[in-house]
């Protein structure tokens, strides 16, 4: 059943553009807070969109992240002790590691997704409907011996029409002329969204030494909340120069992401580069961009239990001066009924201040 909204009027563009403001204030000061690191703050800006590689606009469409990465941490001060507390209770983020490396995220993203179809002011019911995510967070990361990495992350935000996701597609498409989607009237309703994630990824040579060779990076995790709920498991091969900087690219949950980790103090000369391909599979037990909302009468389509994505890239940097990242990524069928996988690009940039 299709979800009704009344006219916002002005008052609500308003109150929306301040609720985005305030989101904005929080996430600047939370890079300020990333900025007491030593060393800190990496800023890292990730876009990914179906239509950097074919002219289309469908179902995951878009999806912009921001985020700002902090200096490795004092083993003994503040900022450890969260890990420390964590630690106690939980059996991850053992301390007095070899070589421990501890550092804090922050980030603040937006997710839009569609129907195929956009020039329906009333979409096909079964076809995916209009929802946007927007969220901020931050991740906790240890490295501990150069060889694994644990991300404990928490995102909070909003799904619905205080995500802006109209605003953000149809301004766009009025600015570069192309035909704005009609049927966002029709999204699922306003719901407060919270994703608790934790993942851990091995490091393992296969060929060369000192990052420089052959490696491939199994990744285990686990996400819970009233957004997703899912498990996964995957692995990502890489050949290049200074390999150990990093776990790879960053990516927008859910994916086979090597986070927004990078620690300088690996490298071996200025220069790294990276060629990699890599696999996820997901087992899913709740999306609500294709479940609905829990507590409203949305729309809503039958989803896969599982889906996998496929991804391959490039990956270049000078130092932590400035890196960039560029992959396609084709992720099988999310839901009964859909037509064709879906294919999309990322493209990012990281930099440090």
């Amino acid at each position: 059943m299709m979800s009704r909204h009344s006219k916002g009027g002005p008052g609500r563009d308003v109150r929306d553009g301040i609720r985005l403001s305030l989101a904005s204030c929080c996430i600047l000061m939370a890079m300020q807070g990333v900025a007491l690191a030593e060393g800190g703050p990496r800023i890292g800006v990730l876009e990914e969109n179906d239509s950097l590689y074919s002219d289309s606009d469908r179902h995951y469409t878009q999806g912009l992240r921001l985020s700002a990465l902090g200096g490795e941490l004092a083993p003994q001060g503040w900022g450890s002790r969260p890990f420390d507390l964590i630690g106690t209770v939980l059996p991850i983020f053992p301390s007095g590691a070899s070589a421990q490396s501890r550092r804090y995220a922050v980030f603040l993203g937006q997710s839009l997704f569609t129907p195929e179809n956009t020039a329906r002011k009333f979409p096909d019911s079964t076809d995916r409907p209009y929802a946007g995510w927007l969220y901020l967070g931050v991740s906790l990361l240890q490295e501990s011996g150069g060889t694994m990495l644990e991300n404990l992350e928490l995102a909070v935000g909003v799904v619905g029409p205080l995500a802006l996701g109209k605003l953000s597609q149809n301004d766009f498409h009025q600015f570069i002329g192309a035909r704005p989607a009609r049927g966002w009237g029709q999204e699922i309703h306003n719901e407060p969204g919270l994703v608790l994630t934790y993942e851990r990824l091995w490091r393992i040579g296969l060929l060369g030494d000192r990052g420089n060779g052959v490696e491939i990076i199994p990744q285990l995790g686990a996400t819970l909340g009233n957004v997703f709920i899912y498990g996964s498991a995957g692995g990502l091969l890489r050949w290049g120069r200074n390999l150990q900087a990093d776990y790879g690219g960053g990516r927008i949950r859910p994916a086979l992401s090597g986070t927004d980790y990078f620690n300088v103090d690996h490298l071996d000369g200025r220069l790294g580069y990276s060629l990699f391909a890599g696999a996820q599979g997901r087992a899913i037990g709740h999306n609500i961009f294709m479940d609905g909302s829990a507590f409203h009468r949305d729309p809503s389509v039958e989803k896969k239990d599982f889906v996998m994505d496929l991804q391959a890239g490039v990956s270049l940097f000078w130092s932590d001066d400035v890196q960039m990242t560029f992959g396609v990524v084709r992720r099988t069928r999310e839901y009964r009924g859909q037509p064709r996988p879906d294919v999309f690009g990322t493209a990012s940039i990281a930099f440090s201040l």
